[in-house]
């Protein structure tokens, strides 16, 4: 069969850089002049070195043009009249494989590693709870429940690469860095640019502890996750293949539910397909499903849809007293698909009953 020949998958810009917005770690944010105007761009200093004002860039604008919530910039892939110096020091592990932006990075699993040795012949996380949850935007509220029962733990954030490939793209992850409510970024497959990279998420599972020294790790994909509608195609998937990792690893698995009052698709109203599919259907080991004790109609509606996964999990209901007011207080935004806190509570109060399972394990 010959290869299909694809036309217009990415679609090329080059501008001016006119001012630097705002930069987090790993990543710079501007507004670059291009033929059609001005865009905001965003930039990866490690991969492409850092732009200043008055350099030209080459820019790919697919995610800008359509429109992308999560992902609508135009990415900087390269500043061609300045390049980076070549990377130096260990590391053999190719990221972003085969793609024109493939990353060098040193696995905290590879040979040369300081880490090894320590790594070689893990086979368990002793044990450690591991909170699984569909979205990047449940991460922060996860951590609002965890905190508001065992203050002073120690939490690693275990990245898939279902969504953003780069770790940098998270300002959240960037900030819960900084406040130490993560005590390090693992990042997986072919995600890149955490604290820890490692090649899997069974040997991320394996950094998170023996290496970060985790009391608790959240997997999640980054930001940005893909969905089609249909049953099978969506990013989320990989949350029931977490918890078989977590499983096989003696990990204590923890399945935090995709539950929203506020989504207008029906798909996504109480607990999503997303979960009952991948925890219902892609998940082999049992996890603890965290049912939020929520109140009302709704409550009710959301506790006899995730009974579904009563057959393969153990269910457990979590009390929600004091997690609106924990998840007030949180380090960052919280968003999900652009609604905040108040907008769709009922999510971020599921995420944080994860958390506070989690939390609960540890005594």
């Amino acid at each position: 069969m010959e290869n299909a020949t694809l036309f217009g998958v990415i679609r090329w810009r080059k501008g001016e850089v006119v001012r630097v917005r705002r930069e987090w770690p790993g990543a710079v944010e501007l507004d670059v002049a291009v033929a059609e105007g001005e865009c905001r761009a965003l930039a990866y200093p490690p991969l492409v070195g850092r732009p200043e004002v008055g350099d030209t860039v080459l820019l790919n604008t697919t995610a800008l043009a359509m429109g992308l919530g999560t992902g609508g910039y135009a990415m900087v892939v390269a500043v061609p009249d300045r390049l980076p110096q070549d990377p130096s020091g260990p590391g053999h592990l190719v990221k972003a494989r085969y793609t024109p932006l493939q990353a060098t990075v040193l696995g905290a699993d590879e040979q040369g590693s300081p880490h090894h040795e320590a790594l070689r012949e893990a086979d368990s996380v002793d044990g450690m709870p591991v909170v699984v949850a569909d979205l990047h935007s449940a991460l922060p509220a996860i951590l609002c429940g965890l905190y508001a029962d065992s203050p002073g733990i120690r939490v690693a954030y275990v990245m898939q690469d279902g969504g953003a490939l780069p770790a940098w793209f998270s300002m959240s992850c960037a900030t819960l860095r900084e406040r130490d409510w993560l005590c390090g970024v693992v990042t997986t497959g072919q995600s890149f640019g955490g604290d820890v990279e490692a090649v899997t998420l069974h040997t991320g599972l394996l950094a998170a502890r023996h290496v970060l020294g985790a009391d608790v790790a959240v997997v999640a994909q980054g930001p940005g996750n893909l969905g089609t509608g249909t049953r099978w195609g969506f990013s989320g998937v990989a949350a029931g293949e977490a918890v078989n990792a977590a499983a096989v690893l003696a990990g204590r698995p923890v399945a935090a539910l995709r539950v929203s009052e506020g989504d207008r698709r029906e798909r996504h109203v109480g607990v999503s397909h997303h979960s009952l599919t991948a925890y219902g259907r892609v998940a082999l080991a049992p996890a603890q499903v965290v049912v939020p004790d929520l109140p009302g109609e709704f409550g009710a509606t959301v506790r006899e849809q995730a009974a579904a996964l009563a057959t393969r999990h153990e269910i457990v209901t979590v009390p929600v007293d004091g997690l609106h007011e924990a998840l007030k207080a949180s380090p960052v935004r919280l968003s999900t698909m652009g609604r905040g806190l108040e907008e769709d509570l009922a999510y971020f109060v599921t995420s944080a009953a994860a958390g506070r399972h989690a939390a609960s394990l540890l005594s």
